[in-house]
């Protein structure tokens, strides 16, 4: 696993001794980003889930202004950790839970959501940012499921946009429009 482009181009990230963490494959975090490439400079990223770090790695390494990682487990937190370093890149790393960091607040450009498959957290987690407003307007939140799992449509200003498949993935993506978008 490598970041693919950006300030940190070519570093190799480490990865768990474990099975627990399930990163995204190589292939799948170009096609993401291939989808993103004109909205990440200067954003403000939060990645749920962060496990690796990868997503808010590379979205740091192509521009983006702040990253916040949040995960749950212990290991992908020091693993997210050791990361940053390699790259050479500084952001805020939380052990907490998803939904709890949601409540608390704050404002995202870009949100990663990417809970473990069989979790059952990809409605709580798009609901609560709903409701504590946690995307800016134009705002992205992009989601990574198994291909058959089927996500929420979400209610105006949010937005799903379109879902692209990758072999056995998903990617979902959400936008909140602006007041221009929703008037015209």
């Amino acid at each position: 696993m490598r970041v693919i482009t950006g300030s940190a181009r070519g570093r190799r990230l480490k990865t768990p001794e474990t099975y627990d963490i399930r990163p995204t494959t190589d292939n799948v975090k170009e096609a993401l980003f291939n989808i993103l490439q004109f909205d990440i400079e200067g954003r403000r990223v939060l990645d749920l889930f962060a496990g690796t770090g990868q997503l808010g790695i590379e979205a740091l390494s192509r521009g983006a202004k702040s990253a916040l990682f949040v995960d749950a487990d212990r290991e992908a937190v020091r693993i997210v950790r050791e990361n940053l370093k390699t790259c050479g890149l500084t952001a805020e790393v939380r052990q907490q839970d998803a939904l709890s960091c949601l409540r608390e607040g704050g404002v995202y450009d870009l949100i990663f959501v990417d809970p473990p498959y069989d979790a059952g957290l990809y409605a709580p987690v798009l609901d609560t940012i709903k409701s504590v407003d946690n995307l800016s307007e134009g705002g992205i939140i992009v989601c990574e499921a198994r291909r058959e799992q089927a996500l929420p449509e979400l209610d105006a200003p949010y937005r799903k946009r379109k879902e692209y498949r990758y072999g056995k993935v998903k990617l979902t993506v959400y936008t909140k429009d602006g007041e221009e978008t929703e008037k015209g």
